[in-house]
């Protein structure tokens, strides 16, 4: 069991990454199988991408000297468009990380932007947790062998 959950640990830490990775369907997948407590899915998952976020946080703190680099995985529009987006709504945009296409690019503006660790990793696991909890309740309503255990 200790595997799963471990899987499901590595996958969303790397989805959270600036890396092309996608952990709703691992999650997904282990909630419909009906493997694992669907609560404590949803805390590894976001444990895992929150700390997958504060790897491009450290990143973010760097960028200035890496972003024009051609190997760099963030297009220069997009990371300039987060970076837009974070100084005119300021921290809070940290809620919306778990956005497909902006979210990893917002944790990159908040490390250049140089946001306090603390404050980043609390509004980064409020709005991970946020944004991924249609997934497990969307995936049991359909699902009558994956049930909420108490």
């Amino acid at each position: 069991m200790a595997a799963l959950y471990g899987a499901l640990f590595l996958s969303a830490f790397l989805a959270a990454t600036v890396l092309p990775v996608s952990s709703e369907a691992v999650l997904a997948g282990l909630i419909v199988s009906g493997r694992g407590d669907p609560w404590l899915l949803l805390v590894v998952a976001t444990i895992g991408n929150t700390l997958g976020s504060v790897v491009n946080w450290v990143l973010g703190r760097g960028i200035d000297g890496l972003r024009n680099r051609r190997w760099f995985p963030v297009a220069t529009d997009r990371y300039e468009q987060a970076c837009r987006t974070f100084r005119r709504f300021g921290e809070w945009t940290l809620l919306f990380t778990w956005l497909p296409v902006v979210g990893d690019a917002l944790t990159l503006a908040a490390g250049a932007a140089r946001v306090n660790l603390g404050v980043f990793v609390a509004l980064v696991a409020t709005g991970k947790a946020a944004g991924r909890t249609p997934t497990p309740v969307s995936t049991i309503s359909a699902s009558p062998k994956a049930g909420w255990r108490a």
